[in-house]
C-alpha cells in the first residue's frame, strides 16, 4: 500500500495570513491554489489511485477534486485529519495564533478548541486507519499540521513541529507505505501521549 499525503492548495486565508479550524467556514482556494491542485494531479497522473480521502474542509475537497480531474476514483471524508480546532481564534491572524500557541504549549487547549497533543492523537488514529485500508494507492488531501507531524514522526524527530520539517508546501505529495504510516502513528502517540 502507498499513501500520498498532501496539504491542500493555497487558500484565501493562507494568502491573507489568517487561520481557520472550523470546517463549516467556507474557505476557497486562490487561483494559485487551484493551479497547485491541478499540478498535484499531474504529479500523480501516472499512479493508479484506488481511493481519495479528504477532510471536511472545503479547501481539501476542492484540492482533491481538481487533482483528480475526470479520474474515476472513490472519494471518502476523514474528519480525524481535520485541521486543529482552534475555537475562538478562528479567523485570527496567523501571528496571533502562533503567539497563543506558544503560550499554551502542547497540552492546554485553545480557548473553545482542542490542544495540539489532542489533535496529534486524532491524527495518529487516522493514520492507523489509513494503514489498515484494503486500498493499494490512496491520495490523502488534508492540512499542513498532520503532514508535518507525519514527516517528523517518520524522520524520528523528537518534536512533531520539527526539525527537520516545519513549513510544508501546498499540494505536494509525500509517499508513505502502510508499514511506515503505522510506525508514524505509533511515534506520534509517543510524542503526544
Amino acid at each position: 500500500m502507498i499513501v500520498f499525503l498532501a496539504r491542500h492548495g493555497e487558500s484565501v486565508l493562507n494568502l491573507e495570513g489568517r487561520v481557520n479550524g472550523d470546517p463549516s467556514v467556507p474557505v476557497a482556494l486562490t487561483e494559485r491554489g487551484r493551479d497547485e491542485a491541478r499540478l498535484l494531479g499531474a504529479q500523480l497522473a501516472n499512479a493508479e489511485l484506488d481511493l481519495c480521502v479528504h477532510t471536511r474542509f472545503p479547501r481539501t475537497r476542492e484540492t482533491a477534486g481538481l487533482a483528480l480531474g475526470d479520474r474515476r476514483v472513490r472519494v471518502e471524508i476523514e474528519p480525524r485529519l481535520d485541521d486543529i480546532k482552534i475555537g475562538e481564534l478562528d479567523g485570527e491572524p496567523l501571528a496571533h495564533y502562533r503567539e497563543v500557541k506558544r503560550g499554551l504549549g502542547r497540552k492546554q487547549p485553545f480557548p473553545g478548541g482542542e490542544s495540539l497533543d489532542a489533535a496529534a492523537l486524532r491524527y495518529a488514529e487516522a493514520f492507523d486507519g489509513l494503514a489498515g485500508l484494503e486500498a493499494e494507492r490512496v491520495l490523502v488531501v488534508c492540512h499542513e499540521i498532520p503532514v508535518r507531524y507525519a514527516l517528523n514522526a517518520a524522520a524520528g524527530a523528537d518534536n512533531l513541529d520539527g526539525p527537520p520539517f516545519h513549513d510544508i508546501a501546498n499540494a505536494t505529495p509525500f509517499a508513505f507505505d502502510g508499514l511506515l504510516l503505522a510506525r508514524v502513528a505509533a511515534r506520534i502517540r509517543e510524542l503526544a501521549g
